[in-house]
């Protein structure tokens, strides 16, 4: 029950002072959809999702869902670290006619293998629609173990994970562990290729912001095994990636839509607009990809 193959791209919002810019939002939408893009996932951690109050999720999704129109899916993040919260938001996606959940790790509270699972276990029981767990201990001081993602992959509608953690030796582990049909996504940019050669079905993107169908090209390269050209293309932008990493995500990359000439706005509070330098950075690594709209 794969909700996508290929590349989603974790959309940043869009904001207008103190709301979301639905005019922007839609342009970032049909840019996206031009250009190959196979997935729309918005309220994620590139797209500020915990700066968002419920009422702007609400628009969010709805203004996506309606706008989008199903020419590709479209998914929501509604994770957090509360798991009575996490149900009520993914209730509110449900409601708003979204195609998928992607739902983040629980953070801050530091629960168990054992908590993880009950955490899942009781959001998937609570929606009618495919869920896509999310494992970035990065960010969220906890690591899901691979046998907790084989456990929880035997739900009905629990049918893929966004892997982040950056380890290989754990993410091989995973594959080892889950079935055929449990579909794996990159939740690293430069780790596209290892993850798909593995047997991974796309790349949930932030990269892919500000070159879709590059990343579009990258991992339809590696569903079709075509992995020299594969390399070839994560080899080529991978610098890029660094530099929309400089700073924590997803200020960098919020900076990079802007210089393409999308009205996207600042990043809220508590993060900071890009330093001189970062935005030095991105602008050198766009001027040798020759990225544009």
């Amino acid at each position: 029950m794969s909700i996508f193959k290929g590349s989603g791209v974790a959309l940043i919002t869009p904001f207008k002072e103190d709301t979301i810019n639905i005019e922007v939002l839609r342009q970032l939408i049909d840019w996206h959809i031009e250009n190959g893009t196979d997935a729309i996932i918005v309220s994620g951690t590139t797209g500020e999702a915990s700066t968002m109050t419920q009422a702007e999720k609400k628009i969010l999704f709805t203004e996506t869902v309606n706008y989008v129109n199903k020419r590709v899916p479209v998914i929501a993040g509604t994770g957090t670290n509360s798991t009575k919260t996490a149900i009520e938001n993914s209730l509110l996606a449900q409601e708003c006619g979204v195609d998928g959940l992607l739902v983040v790790t629980p953070y801050y509270n530091k629960c168990t293998q054992e908590g993880l699972y009950l955490h899942f276990e009781a959001i998937a029981n609570a929606v009618a629609l495919p869920l896509i767990l999310y494992n970035v201990p990065s960010r969220t001081s906890v690591n899901m173990l691979p046998q907790t993602v084989a456990r929880l992959s035997k739900i009905d509608n629990i049918v893929g994970i966004k892997e982040a953690s950056g380890d290989i030796v754990q993410i091989t582990e995973l594959f080892r562990l889950i079935g055929a049909d449990f579909d794996v996504y990159s939740g690293n940019d430069d780790h596209v290729l290892p993850i798909m050669a593995l047997g991974g079905v796309g790349v949930i993107t932030t990269v892919g912001n500000i070159i879709p169908k590059l990343v579009h090209e990258l991992s339809l390269r590696c569903l079709n095994n075509q992995l020299t050209d594969a390399r070839a293309l994560q080899f080529k932008i991978n610098p890029l990636v660094q530099s929309v990493f400089a700073e924590v995500n997803p200020i960098p990359i919020k900076a990079a839509v802007q210089k393409l000439g999308f009205e996207v706005g600042n990043v809220r509070l508590p993060l900071t607009p890009a330093t001189d330098g970062t935005l030095a950075r991105i602008e050198k690594e766009m001027l040798a990809l020759e990225v544009s709209r």
